[in-house]
């Protein structure tokens, strides 16, 4: 039986000092690199903090944008207009307010297509990316994944019983009849493919599934995230089960 890979926890008072930790985390990870710096962006409501301290000036003067590009673990078929749009919720709280250039911002595409002629696109986006067809465990594609988990444990739009689940070849699939909307996903080949692997839970209703979570419950698709790089997961006090210093 797989048990649960090795995390790094940190547990925060509240979820605005989770936002501040993560941000300058981020920051520091970016300022680090000496080349193009590939964050792949989670949607819902907990990072939405995290994205508008990364846009604020204390952060964004020393953040190296023209080297950020910024990708996304999922999206809601819908309009990048729409309120239910993961793009433009990190589009408003942070790429519309920092210096980031429409060329460094690799958007799933919701328009004009199929959902599954648009996952095939995005994987297409992020093959011409990384430069090649195979994933190699020693050249991620992603430097930093951020991830939620919700009540259920999915994560991304990977959901309990789902035949996405079980994909190992394709690095975004469609995900049909399981939400009202259809969503597009990128799969475990390319959310582990990351040198960096973040949680990010806030909220007592997270602190169960967390918990399952952690302890490598295979029920729960978030549980089931085996990055070749670092796994972290960041809590606050109402999510976290203890044993963890609190910041």
């Amino acid at each position: 039986m797989i048990g649960a890979p090795l995390a790094e926890v940190e547990t925060f008072e509240n979820a605005d000092a989770l936002a501040q930790k993560v941000a300058e985390w981020l920051c520091a990870l970016a300022q680090e690199s000496d080349r193009d710096f590939a964050i792949c962006l989670s949607g819902g409501s907990t990072p939405r903090r995290l994205y508008e301290l990364l846009a604020t000036p204390a952060i964004a003067s020393r953040f190296p944008w023209r080297r950020a590009h910024w990708f996304w673990g999922d999206e809601r078929f819908v309009p990048r207009d729409n309120a239910d749009s993961n793009y433009r919720m990190a589009h408003d709280a942070l790429l519309s307010r920092a210096p980031v250039s429409g060329d460094n911002i690799h958007a799933i595409p919701t328009e004009g297509l199929l959902p599954e002629q648009a996952a095939a696109a995005y994987e297409t986006t992020l093959k011409r990316f990384y430069g090649g067809d195979m994933l190699a465990p020693d050249r991620p594609l992603f430097d930093v994944t951020l991830l939620g988990i919700g009540d259920n444990g999915h994560t991304a739009s990977l959901f309990p019983g789902q035949p996405a689940l079980q994909e190992t070849r394709r690095w975004a699939v469609a995900t049909v009849g399981v939400k009202t909307e259809p969503r597009i996903t990128l799969t475990y080949p390319a959310l582990d493919s990351s040198r960096d692997v973040a949680f990010l839970a806030t909220g007592e209703g997270k602190r169960d599934v967390v918990a399952r979570a952690r302890a490598g419950d295979r029920t729960i698709p978030a549980a089931m995230v085996r990055p070749v790089g670092r796994l972290h997961w960041f809590l606050d006090r109402a999510a976290s089960s203890g044993g963890t210093d609190v910041r």
